[in-house]
């Protein structure tokens, strides 16, 4: 049994994490908080690719009290991101916040931190631990001869203990690191001493070339060792590809089923259309079936493409100024190059009618 399975149950909002429950995608959104109607326009964005938590900074008074205004709003749980200040935290609270991001060891000293924990309490907000190896205490590095995972775990676990002494035990714990072994490693052993529910995630993991390719190796290796409750694809741009990026990690480690898996040939010397600009095409077609579970093809060669993609659900295949349209290596029929993504679009469209019969 893994170890996401063992996890204590947290609610936030209408979503739960943790003891088995579908792993949670988030994102955060870089908007000024109080600019309400900005934020609720990225936040609907992202609920339609698929986001089921946000996050949004409470860095000032204003960006804590437009969290009612944005609540009413938007479709999914929201969590205030507090740095420093206690006031804020509580303020965030008291102003609709699902959870918190807190670190409590930097919330303003310990009386400080029991208001936010009585806050939290009285609304039934859970709160979130953070720590980035960045911001390891000095004491910790020294004890282990520089920024490491024992240290950054013990960091962790000592600032859960002081939610836990003031008898609040619904809690997240979030450990980052933008060095993916040391992710790895971190979260190894911190599943192996706590069962609190895990926020995972790549943190400055960089652009979308370069982070996503560390956050999909860091996360893979984390989530398909069975560590993870919920995560964020942490990307330099905009904050919808790390959706798109989150969900395609989770499907393609099998804990997600649904929406449309794209796969598609390298290309060589017999393609004769742009498979290139056709796989993009496609792709971004796809992406307006989310309730579809299926895969789909798009292969550069008439004569060898659809036996090649026969477990494709669907696919095309490109030729001289054609294409082939086929389900499971059948031949469906041939269309002209510019009636491709329409015969694709009928098909996916039949496919979603099938479904809800």
């Amino acid at each position: 049994m893994s170890y996401r399975e063992n996890t204590r149950e947290v609610k936030i909002g209408t979503v739960k994490i943790g003891g088995g429950n579908p792993i949670a995608i988030q994102s955060m959104t870089n908007t000024e908080t109080s600019d309400v109607k900005a934020t609720v326009e990225q936040i609907l964005r992202l609920e339609q690719a698929g986001c089921e938590i946000i996050r949004s900074t409470a860095n000032t008074e204003a960006a804590a009290d437009a969290f009612d205004a944005i609540k009413k709003e938007i479709h999914i749980p929201i969590v205030a991101d507090i740095h420093f200040d206690y006031r804020l935290a509580i303020r965030a609270i008291e102003h609709g916040a699902d959870k918190i991001r807190i670190n409590p060891g930097n919330i303003g000293g310990e009386e400080n931190l029991r208001k936010v924990v009585q806050a939290a309490k009285a609304h039934h907000v859970p709160i979130r631990v953070g720590v980035n190896s960045g911001s390891l205490e000095k004491p910790l590095i020294e004890k282990y001869g520089g920024v490491t995972a024992e240290g950054i775990v013990e960091s962790a676990l000592d600032k859960v203990r002081m939610l836990e002494e003031q008898d609040f035990h619904d809690i997240v714990i979030s450990i980052k690191s933008s060095d993916v072994l040391m992710s790895n490693e971190t979260h190894r052993l911190i599943s192996e001493q706590t069962n609190y529910p895990l926020h995972v995630g790549i943190t400055e993991s960089g652009t979308l070339w370069s982070g996503n390719i560390k956050s999909s190796v860091g996360l893979g290796m984390i989530l398909g060792a069975g560590i993870g409750d919920t995560i964020r694809v942490s990307l330099t741009g905009d904050p919808v590809e790390e959706i798109r990026t989150a969900k395609l990690i989770l499907r393609t480690l099998g804990l997600r089923k649904e929406g449309i898996t794209l796969v598609s040939c390298p290309t060589c010397g017999r393609t004769k259309i742009d498979l290139i600009g056709l796989a993009n095409q496609v792709e971004r077609l796809t992406e307006q079936y989310p309730d579809l579970t299926a895969k789909v093809a798009v292969m550069g060669c008439v004569v060898n493409g659809p036996g090649e993609a026969r477990e494709a659900d669907l696919g095309v295949a490109g030729g001289v100024g054609e294409g082939l349209i086929f389900r499971h290596g059948e031949v469906l029929r041939k269309v002209k190059e510019e009636e491709i993504l329409p015969a694709l679009k009928e098909e996916l469209d039949r496919m979603r009618t099938n479904l809800s019969r």
